[in-house]
């Protein structure tokens, strides 16, 4: 498969889940706040790794080898010349990545359901539209 479609492919694949992440929001009404935080935790994991690695896929063709999330986020963050915010959400959004997946608690869960709106979703957000503009000048 060419790389253009690899691409393309994750890129949708990271879109889809990315949706998933924001209907949080309308299952706060729905779910018991346990529920709520663990079905948050989980859809923040899953589009998480999907956009590192869709970031990495990218990263490649630019000849840009990179081999964790936050080596990344960071060479993607300077090759896409993200806002200087996006820069300082990094960090905070990559531990929120690592408390989750190696010590999952309760309190875990809410603290990265609390940071959904503030840091996750912004940075994700801009990270996506950024590939997906970028997708348009793919041979």
């Amino acid at each position: 498969m060419a790389y253009r479609d690899r691409f393309l492919k994750k890129l949708d694949q990271t879109e889809r889940a990315l949706k998933k992440l924001k209907e949080i929001k309308t299952l706060k009404e729905k779910l018991d706040e346990e529920i709520l935080y663990e079905v948050s935790a989980k859809r923040f994991e899953y589009t998480f790794e999907v956009l590192w690695k869709t970031i990495k896929l990218f990263l490649s063709e630019e000849g840009i080898d990179c081999n964790s999330p936050l080596e990344c986020f960071k060479q993607f963050y300077k090759v896409a010349k993200l806002e200087e915010k996006y820069g300082k959400y990094i960090p905070k959004v990559v531990r929120f990545r690592n408390e989750i997946v190696h010590i999952y608690n309760f309190d875990t869960a809410k603290f990265i359901y609390e940071n959904l709106e503030d840091y996750v979703i912004p940075l994700f957000d801009e990270m996506v539209k950024n590939l997906r503009n970028n997708s348009q000048y793919l041979s």
